[in-house]
């Protein structure tokens, strides 16, 4: 395991936190659509329900299965060259941080998928106790602030990681301009 040169630094200087929001922002619309239709193998398989009262599909199932595609989407993208389509129109790249140029690894894929998505699941739980048309402000400002928990965090340390970061061993960097190509 080589470490991490002085080079490597310069060449994939710390991304600032702008372009990562706008690469997940452009990546959700890759994401929507494949949670989407991971729902509706599920009512293929379960098949359709008399009203939209009933729940034609176990949560638990939904949930495992959103989970393994949104791991499998992630860890296609970033074990082949460390970006998905939102992070290569923004020019971030995850690495290793011990090793700018080795591969992430599946464990690695899997665990900052899991820590990542933690902070908006635990938002989601005052609502399971309130109801989410009409909670008081101060349930909407709570589940809110949990949700960017994930975001915040990184200005807690001084290498400036997010949680995910540090659990997962790698980081998000930027990568340099693509030279432009002369017409012949």
């Amino acid at each position: 395991m080589s470490a991490s040169s002085p080079d490597d630094m310069a060449r994939y200087p710390r991304a600032p936190v702008w372009r990562h929001l706008l690469a997940m922002i452009y990546d959700l619309f890759l994401i929507i659509p494949l949670l989407m239709v991971t729902a509706a193998l599920l009512v293929g398989f379960y098949g359709p329900v008399e009203s939209a009262s009933e729940r034609a599909v176990p949560a638990w199932q939904q949930w495992v299965l959103s989970f393994a595609a949104l791991v499998a989407f992630f860890g296609v993208f970033w074990r082949q060259q460390g970006q998905t389509l939102g992070m290569q129109a923004w020019r971030v790249k995850l690495v290793v941080q011990a090793d700018l140029e080795r591969q992430v690894t599946w464990k690695q894929v899997l665990i900052r998928v899991a820590t990542a998505g933690l902070p908006l699941l635990a938002a989601l739980i005052p609502f399971v106790y309130t109801d989410i048309n009409n909670a008081h402000i101060a349930v909407y400002l709570f589940s809110g602030t949990l949700a960017v928990m994930g975001i915040l965090w990184r200005f807690t340390n001084r290498p400036r990681h997010y949680l995910h970061d540090v659990l997962s061993g790698t980081e998000l960097r930027q990568t340099p301009k693509r030279a432009k190509q002369k017409k012949q």
